[in-house]
């Protein structure tokens, strides 16, 4: 037999460290799981084989199971999926009542290894519990007298569930003489107070019927009901009393008179005398009772005068019913006027600029305008406005207060005075409004020049114009007003003909009238240009100016000159030859004339005015040449006198005469014979005279002809000599110029006539001429001299006379000429 082993202390505490071991680990591994109360059996509630790290095989191979502390099973373990499910119905509350948190503890054994795990499940409350009442109704009496303030407590609601689905507040049904009183206290709720409000009358109301209702906080609410009967116990001294505390009307302003407006009521549930009651106002306002009225036995409230909501918005009417024993109760009527459109806006210029100066820049104050209205609401909301074509803008400040401000720099030309209409209007219906008027005067400043009518002027004046005459008027218009628009006129600096322009025209500063200081002369000048300055007298100044061009209109004052032949200075006659042989038609000479003025004025005619012999001799028209019209005769006397007239076409017509000396000869033998017999007055000292110059004049001509033959010898010689070119050079250089003479820009060849030698008598004694054969329409001067052709005009040889040739300037011409020849 054998004898059992004790187990010695060191075993044995081994043992035990082994055990507390386990035990340290099973309770460092605590699994803490939650589930709704409530659930259904089998409902899921934690994953044991997943979080002890396990299969769901292994659970029962390794012996997992539950182990209890002698409590009802309420979990149990699937084996198949491993996890922790309910094993039956979970009822929160009666496993831990009131506690604000419920947790269920068991342990999970591992039986293999012998280990614990501590498992801890909360169960979560829902709202599954009614606050529910001790009792279902209570009842409570209370005098009719009884003071309000006067407080009742009301038993308390109870509610299994805790948290937010536990009880959270109540509710007492509504009652204008009761109310609920619930305090929160360090615990929670505090037992609910029905407090009375107000004193009751068990003449209204006998009995009050209230409900208490207590409401938890769950999802969704639940809540429990406690019906409260409230009696009152009658008193027999009721005053009067007003079916309401206060009674609200609310009427237009626009009322009619007379109008009930509203009743007020008061019953006395008392009987006789003591139950009938008279209405009447008290404490009012003396102004109050003059507009409403009040009928003292039907408590019906009227208006007798009318009702204005700007004065008073609302009438507050204090009321008193009294019955026959002389108690009395009060009430109060709020009768509350609504407004109607019935006031237009009223506008108010606080500040305001009449005058602006054209030139202020845009945003220039021109006045500040306050609008109000006394209605309300839309009816009194305002808005301002000005006409949209003026060139103001206004800008909305606060408080209804608008600003008038220019919008652009104004232009005084354009408008110089605004009359400004701002216009107010409500919202209301219908709409109102008013207008103010804002006269504004534009000032001006000099900002236009003085315009003149035209760009340019052209002014025609004729000539021989009387001096001072006014010949013209300008006018330059300023835009501005005042001294700006005075506009003053001058003359620019010039000059005509080396004299002031001052010295021919002058002008008047303030009408601008052009006065002519001397008579113009369209001889000397036949326009004139000059410029007129506008300036006017504002600060700066301003000024144009404009050209006027002035044209002098040319009058008949000039009678034709006649140019050839002419006239000698010692009073003697000039001659002119006709060879007797002269075929009708033979040019003897022509008249030339020319006329200063101009146009038709200058337009010259020729007519023969008075013949020796009528017929023997024609004037061209137009030309002035005089011809023969017919065949000379022997019978036609050795002298011939013309008459001629040139005469313009002017209005009226100015004419010039010329006498004509013709001598009909073939040869100067026969000239001189024929002068012979010219009548002449018997002076023996003009016969020595005459027979002198004859001689000289002889003995000249032959040695004139002598030295003109030498000097044609010579040039031909010369000539020669010279290269074709240069010849042709000298050729043209002493090829004689025409001569043309004209006035007043018309040109007119005139034909002239060459002559070889001019006699010269004395003044009884007329001109001789001799023609050459052929005939040049060149009028020769003076300098022909110089070009070997002798043609000197009578008035020509009559200049310049020597002591030894003092009784034959003809002669001493001709010597003039010869000492001007170059050899």
């Amino acid at each position: 037999m054998a004898i059992p082993v004790k187990p010695n202390c060191c075993t044995v505490l081994m043992l035990l460290c082994l055990f507390l071991g386990l035990l340290l680990e099973a309770r460092a591994g605590d699994i803490l799981y939650s589930v709704p109360e409530e659930t259904e059996k089998g409902s899921f509630v934690g994953d044991i084989g997943k979080d002890l790290g396990l299969q769901p095989l292994e659970l029962a191979k390794r012996g997992v199971r539950i182990v209890s502390r002698g409590r009802k099973q309420l979990f149990s373990l699937n084996p198949r999926s491993g996890s922790l499910v309910t094993a039956g119905r979970i009822d929160r509350e009666e496993l831990c009542a009131q506690s604000a948190r419920c947790l269920v503890n068991f342990n999970i054994l591992v039986e293999d290894e012998m280990k614990l795990f501590s498992v801890e499940v909360e169960i979560i409350d829902i709202n599954d519990n009614t606050p529910q009442f001790q009792l279902e109704e209570l009842e409570f009496k209370m005098s009719e007298i009884t003071p309000p303030g006067t407080r009742i407590s009301l038993p308390f609601g109870q509610d299994l569930d805790v948290g937010i689905n536990s009880l959270q507040r109540y509710q007492l049904s509504s009652n204008p003489h009761f109310s609920l009183d619930v305090q929160q206290g360090t615990d929670g709720l505090q037992p609910p107070e029905m407090v009375l409000q107000s004193p009751l009358d068990r003449e209204q109301v006998a009995v009050h019927h209230l409900v208490l209702t207590a409401f938890d906080g769950g999802n969704p609410v639940r809540s429990g009901t406690l019906r409260i009967r409230v009696q009152v116990v009658d008193v027999n001294d009721n005053p009067p009393a007003f079916t309401q505390a206060e009674y609200h009307r609310s009427v237009p302003e626009n009322v009619p008179l007379g109008t009930r407006l509203l009743v007020v009521n008061a019953t006395d549930p008392d009987e006789g005398p003591n139950g009938e009651v008279t209405y009447s106002f008290h404490n009012m306002d003396h102004k109050v009772t003059q507009i409403f009225q009040l009928d003292s036995y039907t408590g019906e409230i009227s208006n007798k005068e009318p009702l204005d909501f700007e004065e008073y918005k609302i009438y507050a009417l204090e009321i008193q019913a009294q019955d026959g024993a002389g108690l009395m109760a009060r009430t109060k009527a709020l009768i509350k006027v609504l407004d109607v459109n019935d006031n237009a806006p009223e506008m108010t210029i606080t500040s305001v600029t009449n005058a602006i100066p054209e030139n202020f820049p845009p945003g220039a104050i021109i006045a500040l305008i306050s609008v109000h209205d006394q209605d309300s609401g839309d009816n009194g909301y305002t808005i301002c406005s000005i006409p949209a074509n003026l060139p103001f803008i206004l800008e909305k400040l606060v408080d209804n207060y608008y600003r008038l401000v220019t919008e652009q720099t104004l232009d005084r030309e354009l408008t110089s005075r605004y009359n400004i209409t701002v216009t107010a209007t409500d919202q209301g219906t219908p709409m109102l409004s008013s207008q103010t008027h804002i006269a504004l005067l534009v000032t001006d400043v000099n900002d236009n020049p003085p315009i003149f009518h035209q760009d340019s002027y052209s002014v025609y004046i004729p000539e021989n114009n009387p001096r001072g005459a006014s010949i013209f008027s300008v006018m330059a218009q300023d835009a501005d007003s005042s001294e700006n628009a005075q506009v003053t006129y001058s003359l620019a600096e010039d000059t005509i003909q080396g004299a002031p322009l001052s010295s021919y025209l002058s002008i008047n500063s303030d009408t601008g009238v052009l006065y002519a200081l001397r008579s113009f002369d369209y001889e000397l000048f036949w326009d004139l240009q000059l410029k007129v300055m506008a300036r006017d007298n504002g600060v700066p100044s301003l000024s144009s100016n404009v050209s006027l061009h002035l044209f002098v209109l040319d009058q008949n004052d000039n009678a034709p000159e006649i140019l050839y032949p002419t006239l000698p200075t010692d009073g003697s006659t000039g001659v002119e030859l006709a060879p007797r042989s002269a075929e009708p038609g033979y040019l003897v000479t022509k008249v030339v004339a020319v006329d200063k003025d101009s146009g038709q004025n200058a337009w010259l005619s020729y007519r023969l005015l008075k013949a020796s012999e009528p017929g023997l001799f024609t004037v061209g028209l137009h030309t002035g040449e005089v011809r023969t019209a017919r065949a000379l005769m022997d019978r036609d006397a050795l002298r011939q006198s013309l008459l001629v007239v040139v005469q313009d076409h002017g209005q009226p017509p100015l004419s010039a005469t010329v006498t004509l000396t013709i001598a009909v000869a073939d040869s100067i033998p026969d000239v001189l014979a024929g002068l012979g017999s010219i009548k002449t007055p018997t002076d023996p000292d003009d016969t020595d005279l005459t027979l002198y110059l004859v001689v000289a004049v002889a003995a000249v001509s032959c040695v004139f002809l002598a030295f003109v033959i030498m000097l044609l010898v010579l040039r031909l010689r010369r000539w020669h000599s010279r290269r074709l070119p240069q010849a042709s050079r000298d050729s043209a250089a002493s090829a004689p110029a025409p001569h043309f003479v004209g006035v007043d820009g018309a040109r007119a060849l005139l034909q002239t006539y060459s002559h070889e030698i001019s006699l010269t008598s004395d003044s009884r004694m007329s001109h001789l001429i001799f023609p050459q054969p052929n005939y040049a329409d060149t009028l020769v001067s003076q300098e022909s001299c110089e070009k070997k052709d002798f043609l000197s005009a009578p008035q020509s040889l009559l200049e310049d006379k020597e002591e030894t040739f003092s009784q034959i300037p003809a002669l001493k011409q001709l010597l003039k000429c010869f000492s001007t020849l170059r050899f």
